[in-house]
């Protein structure tokens, strides 16, 4: 049986849903029923969360579900399940928390170590719960109290299989929390159980904080490797899976679309090809995002959905500035062909930032994708050491999507042969348009040529390039001109002229 076969096969088995889809996108549709798992993570991470989330998806399907407590009180419980808007009602919550008796002094008189008979205690009062619940899911937190207990690692991991033997034949599915406080590098609860999913976060040196999720082991089955971000927020945690380009393909129609502006067309051999992305470089205010603002709107004409990923500019000021030059973007708006997200990277993680993609492609049928610009996404993220991967990933994904991607990249330096590209993805983009400013006439003129396109022939003129009322207009090749790229061009009829 080939690997391929065989992901597929464990995806349609009978899964066990977390309750958080994302998660059960990575696990291949959730947890194999009826075997011991562990979710680790430092406090804070949302263990808790993701615990009830499961807890009540088991709900929803009919299944009984057993929460037992040794730290938190039910009343702690309930009051972050409100937080989020659920009702824990179904759900079975057993608190074996210490009680004023265990604070009496005559209770600690005994032949035996106090925490032996704490936990003997513990454990029996673990299993008679589930003994009268019969459970179908069972959550304990946290194995925090039962390493306290038994003192010593060798006591612990006897305990810890005792519990997964008396599980065994039950047909439930357990899931132990552990919030890490052991000694550092104890594997001997990851040894034991089919599966361990880790919760990480982080603060970076500015911005909110981040969190990701490992998926560390699953025994018998396949699963999506390496990190995948989450957020906790009113409604529980939410996981954007790691995009695998290969993982997504749709048929499409091919071939060029056009931006309404024909002089524009021309210079890129009919336009952009579908399912190819292009780089829009050059300095701030040279007319990059009003030319891909004009493509978009373009699709919107022709009934197509484009969406606009905003990370410099606001939509106020995007709306304000297409208007006067003639461009209908608020048209496109109202009926929902174009839709504009303002994006604050600070408050979001790249892996937040394609799921918002992929809805846009997928849930919206976005045939055009404008990321503006490539300086804010990954600028304002310093500390994230693998966007360029990343981006590579998404733009392979949009490829095979069929659709088009536009990307902005603003460079440093406003005239002259000094400009530098902060980012260089050029290579990443299949074609590249390059504007510039030039001075002619005692005037600041702008240019615009095409330097490279994988798909086809293009145009190797330079244009001057106007915006007015009326929109966007290119003059014809300027033939007569060099030095144009370095911004002080020489008018060579004039001199042929001379020579004559």
């Amino acid at each position: 049986m080939t690997k391929e076969n065989q992901i597929e096969r464990d995806t349609h088995r009978d899964r066990a849903a977390t309750g958080v889809s994302g998660l059960d996108d990575i696990l291949m549709g959730g947890l194999i029923p009826h075997r011991m798992y562990l979710v680790e993570g430092d406090p804070g991470a949302g263990k808790t969360t993701l615990a009830l989330q499961f807890l009540r998806s088991g709900i929803e399907a009919g299944e009984k579900c057993l929460y037992i407590s040794l730290s938190e009180t039910k009343d702690e419980l309930c009051a972050g399940a409100e937080s989020h808007g659920w009702s824990l009602d179904g759900i079975e919550i057993i608190e074996l928390t210490a009680d004023e008796s265990d604070l009496e002094s005559d209770s600690q008189i005994t032949m035996y170590l106090s925490s032996e008979v704490e936990l003997a205690e513990t454990t029996k009062r673990v299993l008679n719960a589930v003994e009268r619940v019969q459970p179908s899911r069972l959550v304990l937190d946290s194995l925090s109290e039962v390493r306290l207990l038994a003192q010593s690692p060798l006591r612990y991991r006897r305990q810890i299989l005792a519990l997964k033997q008396f599980f065994s034949g039950r047909k439930c599915t357990v899931v132990l929390l552990d919030d890490m406080t052991g000694e550092a590098g104890d594997l001997q609860l990851h040894s034991i159980a089919h599966g361990v999913v880790s919760l990480q976060q982080f603060t970076p040196a500015y911005g909110t904080s981040r969190r990701r999720l490992q998926v560390m082991k699953f025994r018998g089955t396949d699963f999506r490797g390496g990190y995948h971000d989450y957020v906790i927020r009113q409604g529980g945690l939410k996981v954007f899976p790691r995009l695998v380009a290969a993982d997504h393909s749709e048929p499409y129609r091919k071939g060029p679309i056009q931006s309404g502006v024909a002089a524009l067309d021309d210079l890129l051999g009919g336009g952009p090809d579908r399912g190819t992305s292009t780089l829009l470089v050059g300095p701030a205010g040279s007319g990059k995002s009003s030319v891909a603002v004009q493509y978009a709107v373009a699709a919107a004409n022709r009934g197509d959905h484009a969406a606009i990923f905003a990370f410099d500019e606001s939509l106020a000021t995007l709306e304000t500035r297409t208007s006067a030059l003639g461009i209908q973007l608020k048209q496109g708006l109202s009926k929902g062909e174009v839709r504009v997200q303002q994006i604050d990277p600070t408050e979001m993680t790249p892996g937040e930032f394609v799921s918002l993609v992929r809805h846009a492609v997928e849930v919206d049928s976005a045939r055009i994708v404008v990321i503006d610009s490539l300086n804010g996404y990954l600028h304002s993220m310093p500390e994230e050491k693998f966007l360029t991967p990343q981006l590579h990933e998404l733009l392979t994904y949009l490829g095979r999507q069929g659709v088009t991607t536009l990307m902005i990249v603003a460079q440093h330096g406003m005239i002259g042969s000094c400009m530098q590209t902060p980012v260089d993805t050029s290579y990443l983009a299949d074609s590249v348009v390059a504007f510039r400013f030039f001075e002619y006439g005692g005037q600041v003129k702008k240019a615009i040529s095409v330097v490279k396109k994988r798909s086809g022939a293009h145009e190797e003129t330079i244009r001057e390039l106007r915006f007015d009322s009326n929109g966007i207009h290119l003059s014809e090749p300027l033939t007569h001109f060099r030095g144009i790229l370095n911004g002080v061009p020489i008018d060579t009829s004039s001199l042929d002229k001379s020579k004559s």
